[in-house]
């Protein structure tokens, strides 16, 4: 029983998180509906409904349609959806087109804002008279899509990180979009594109941001300009964060909170500052660490069945001690990924559309990023021949076998907490989402390539860096700095920076900055599966193919499709 103890840790973790979850986001008789509908084209759009249970046809309730940004979700949005229900709005949390679990491609169909607005519209106990539009980043433009297909189908809006305008929106006015709330934090890192300012702090001097407020002088956070009678009101704030930082602020929650306060009529007021949604996200993050703990634990009992026992050995150290050349292969194993990291993502935008072969942009990142460090690690590996490389006792069939076992069964938990509490497991942008069909076939393309990486990066790892009489802690703690300590050291630089002058040292990539935010819990993960199994095994197959598998599933049901 002592094998299967962090198994039952695993479950005890992920049904514990998930409930915590599930009982805050139907806190107050609130109740959360998985829904599709049909969208333009014959495309079936996704979403998540959140019905107050003071929503009725005999008594409707206004209506807010809520949309995430590029490469998220509908679970993205649950802070602000959690909170607009609890005021007693019915909420649409969509998935925008070729994201989520709605078809098509994104960016396809005003990414899906008019299809969404339409469903919402429908419902029999929303207020037709009473809908308030909101969206974080890509998804403001998806909303705003929605008011300009349907002007008169909505009362106020609210952009989180957003604009109107270039390079996908309407051009906005003082009278369009109706009752614009513009929340734009003091640290996003979308400033340029989005107000066409180099500091997001200095958004309020924006000539473009002032033409939509209708003046010619700086814009007064907080001051409400224009009529809300009239739908031209206009209003800025400023919350102390960064643009996916929106997501986790309470004071960018409270802003919306506060303005369709202001601007819709019905629901039940409370305090923009009554907030419980962070508990939501503290409940879907201990259910991921209890993922993690689920695989590590099912790894471990399956290596004392008999069809996989035989896999079960001590690890051959590679070095006595540690050196010099040992620290200078530790640092050249942790910043080699950092150094490739902004050159192939951009190679990658710059020469390799997405195509029916290769349909997600982002993951084609990823893998040519994955790709040009294998073919590194194996130049360093050949140059550096004459230095000492471990053992390894590689069973490359019955480890296949329990990589796919173990994996599965880390699957059927998400199954599990989606079909029982509506959740799945993330903190903040780090989620790990249940596959579409069309993400499945996706991830079969890229699933190859992935596990090369990682049987070329956990191979060099364990061959090179091992240390004879390290205890657990030196081992886990030396994977987890090779393999993630680069990005941690990237985002210091670069969000130091950020921080101190207001200006991103990396605002020629943004998107792939805020991207690389997901690599330093990720790369740690995949350090302590690597290590886990590999103190068991002697090989670093297992572990490889799991990580293999598992950052495929995490990168492809993550991120957006462009081409269906």
């Amino acid at each position: 029983m002592r094998a299967w103890g962090l198994f039952v840790a695993g479950w005890v973790l992920i049904l514990a998180g998930s409930w915590l979850a599930s009982s805050i986001q139907t806190a107050g008789g609130v109740t959360v509906t998985d829904v599709r509908f049909p969208g333009a084209g014959g495309v079936t759009m996704s979403g998540l409904l959140y019905t107050p249970k003071n929503a009725t046809a005999a008594t409707p309730a206004p209506g807010i349609l809520a949309v995430h940004g590029y490469i998220n979700s509908r679970e993205t949005q649950s802070a602000f959806a959690i909170e607009f229900a609890r005021r007693g709005y019915v909420v649409l949390a969509m998935d925008q087109t070729g994201h989520g679990y709605s078809g098509g491609a994104a960016f396809s169909n005003g990414f899906g804002g008019p299809d969404g607005l339409k469903y919402l519209r429908g419902l029999p106990m929303v207020d037709k008279a009473n809908i308030g539009l909101e969206g974080h980043s890509m998804g403001g433009w998806t909303v705003l899509a929605a008011a300009a297909t349907m002007p008169d189908a909505y009362k106020a809006v609210v952009l989180e990180g957003s604009s109107t305008g270039a390079p996908f929106a309407a051009e906005g006015t003082p009278a369009w979009p109706r009752n614009l709330g513009l929340v734009f934090s003091r640290y996003d890192e979308f400033s340029k594109i989005m107000w066409g300012v180099a500091r997001a702090g200095d958004v309020a001097t924006a000539p473009k941001l002032k033409t939509v407020f209708g003046t010619t002088a700086d814009i007064i956070p907080g001051q409400v300009y224009g009529s809300i009678a009239d739908g031209t009101a206009r209003r800025l704030t400023q919350p102390v964060t960064t643009h996916p930082g929106d997501h986790i602020s309470s004071a960018a929650v409270g802003d919306a909170i506060d303005w369709f306060g202001k601007t819709l009529v019905g629901g039940t007021p409370r305090p923009a500052s009554d907030q419980i949604w962070i508990w939501k996200e503290i409940g879907t993050g201990i259910a991921l660490v209890g993922f993690v703990a689920l695989l590590l634990g099912t790894f471990n009992g399956l290596l004392n069945l008999p069809p996989f026992a035989s896999l079960q050995h001590q690890p051959v150290m590679a070095v006595e001690r540690r050196t010099g050349r040992w620290w200078a292969g530790l640092l050249t194993t942790a910043l080699l990924p950092v150094l490739t990291f902004f050159p192939a993502f951009i190679a990658v935008t710059v020469l390799l559309k997405p195509s029916a072969l290769l349909p997600q942009s982002i993951t084609n990142q990823v893998v040519a990023w994955a790709l040009v460090n294998m073919l590194l690690t194996l130049f360093i590996g050949w140059f550096s021949r004459k230095r000492p490389m471990a053992a390894f006792d590689n069973r490359w069939v019955p480890a296949t076998l329990i990589a796919l076992i173990t994996t599965g069964v880390g699957y059927l938990s998400l199954i599990a907490a989606d079909a029982l509490f509506k959740v799945d497991f993330r903190f903040w942008v780090v989620a790990l989402k249940l596959f579409s069909p069309a993400q499945f076939k996706i991830a079969l393309i890229y699933v190859l390539p992935l596990t090369a990486f990682f049987l070329v990066a956990t191979r060099a790892l364990h061959g090179r860096l091992s240390v004879v009489r390290d205890g657990a802690f030196k081992q886990y703690g030396s994977a987890v700095l090779a393999m993630a300590f680069g990005f941690w050291l990237l985002l210091k630089v670069i969000y130091g920076v950020f921080f101190l002058t207001g200006r991103l040292p990396t605002d020629f990539d943004p998107l792939s900055t805020v991207v690389a935010i997901q690599f330093l819990p990720l790369m740690a993960i995949v350090a302590v599966i690597s290590t886990f199994t590999w103190r068991r095994t002697g090989s670093y197959v297992p572990g490889a193919m799991i990580c293999g598998l598992f950052v495929t599933w995490y990168v492809v049901a993550g991120t957006a499709t462009q081409v269906v």
